[in-house]
């Protein structure tokens, strides 16, 4: 009787052990979240680009969003991925910490994002932007 409570308790600790170690691993993990304003940080932009309007599209950005960006500071380059079937890019802005890239005004932003759409509707002699985003969101770097 005496050994049965003994490996009951043994076993409740152990139980209460591991428990109580993988809610601290989660804890651990978490922790790092907390402290990304020093690290590199990438914003992440997903645009509908229709197959027929690569070119326009890409020249728009090259022209304004490309020599706005690189004279920000903290502006480490981007990449520009296009999925031709799901007609969806991807751009990944990659930033030297997030306050670098959130001391940007959205006023500014908008000034930009308001150039680029003219210059779309121009070369295309239309009345809307056909780029429409379809997601923002940012991806920190880990390890």
């Amino acid at each position: 009787m005496f050994i049965k409570k003994v490996k009951s308790i043994f076993f409740l600790c152990i139980f209460l052990l591991v428990l109580f170690a993988q809610n601290n691993l989660q804890i651990l993990n978490a922790i790092p979240m907390l402290n990304n304003q020093d690290k590199f940080i990438t914003e992440e932009l997903r645009i509908k680009v229709p197959v027929n309007l690569k070119k326009i599209w890409l020249d728009a950005e090259k022209q304004i969003w490309h020599p706005w960006l690189s004279s920000k500071d903290g502006y480490l380059g981007r990449q520009i991925f296009l999925d031709e079937v799901r007609e969806e890019a991807l751009i990944l802005v990659k930033w030297q910490n997030k306050e670098f890239w959130k001391s940007i005004s959205m006023d500014e932003v908008e000034l930009i994002q308001e150039k680029f759409e003219e210059s779309v509707k121009s070369a295309l002699n239309v009345n809307q932007n056909p780029f429409k985003l379809i997601y923002e969101g940012e991806l920190v770097q880990q390890g």
